[in-house]
């Protein structure tokens, strides 16, 4: 299928999944877009393994993908939204160090699949945890921190427990929201290949001794993404989600969990526009 018939065809699913109030509905819309994605990708994988002029053709990628504007809180969140969807989407991430950017490494239509779920699902996830401040279920819960205290002589960090703010919910709340959609993603994904899997056991018994397995031609496509990655990347350090003085919240992250498994996955643009900062 060609990228552009590719993605003209996600993106109508995840529009579907934006139009219904069905949340069963949005859940098969949203596996279906993952599932075509999953599959777009081990159809490309296969091409490449059994074509060399598809192979030279089509090679990873970098792309630098805005997130939001230095100084503005919650982007940390912002990110682990996009890494999330990255990792079902066969797409390596660096990370700037005051996350207003990633630079995402792999294939074209994976990459852009990446930012069209990224899109719907960042105004989704802001949505969410407005919803859940302005409801005022966070108040009256509690969240652990890390605080330094002098004891005696010496400067400790110790944990403590306070009372749950704004940021601290709103923080906690997201951070399970991308966790939660991270988890529905690859469940999709894995599902097709499993799916492609059982085509080649099928198959297997007629097969010519020049058939490829889906699993060999993948596990191929993440050694080359990786060779290119630490040919490309630049980056030095670990790039962390969250941070120990952050504060943790269960009440909020049980909040936003349950938004993430509600989430409908849409996008509200079409593919290939001008791409901007990748926030509400």
């Amino acid at each position: 299928m060609r990228d552009d018939k590719l993605l003209t065809r996600i993106g109508g699913l995840l529009r579907q999944a934006e139009g219904t109030e069905n949340e069963h509905e949005a859940e098969a819309f949203m596996a279906a877009a993952q599932r075509l994605a999953t599959a777009a990708s081990i159809d490309l994988a296969l091409a490449r393994a059994h074509d060399p002029a598809a192979r030279k053709a089509t090679a990873p990628i970098t792309r630098q993908i805005t997130v939001g504007k230095a100084g503005k809180r919650g982007l940390r969140t912002y990110v682990q939204l996009f890494v999330q969807i990255a990792q079902a989407n066969d797409v390596t991430c660096d990370v700037a160090s005051n996350s207003t950017f990633v630079i995402a490494y792999g294939f074209e239509t994976d990459i852009d699949t990446c930012e069209a779920l990224y899109t719907s699902l960042v105004i989704q996830m802001v949505a969410a945890s407005d919803a859940y401040l302005k409801s005022g279920a966070y108040k009256g819960e509690t969240a652990r921190q890390v605080v330094t205290k002098n004891v005696g002589y010496l400067r400790r960090r110790v944990v403590e427990e306070k009372a749950l703010s704004p940021i601290t919910a709103r923080l906690n709340f997201q951070s399970a929201f991308a966790g939660r959609i991270g988890t529905r993603l690859r469940e999709a994904r894995d599902e097709q290949r499993a799916e492609a899997s059982h085509a080649d056991q099928r198959l297997s018994a007629g097969a010519s001794s020049e058939t490829t397995s889906t699993a060999l031609v993948m596990r191929d496509k993440e050694l080359e993404i990786k060779d290119f990655y630490k040919t490309a990347s630049k980056a030095r350090g670990t790039w962390r989600p969250t941070t120990a003085t952050a504060g943790y919240s269960s009440a909020a992250r049980r909040a936003g969990d349950r938004a993430g498994q509600r989430a409908k996955i849409g996008a509200d643009r079409e593919f290939g526009g001008v791409r901007g900062a990748l926030e509400s």
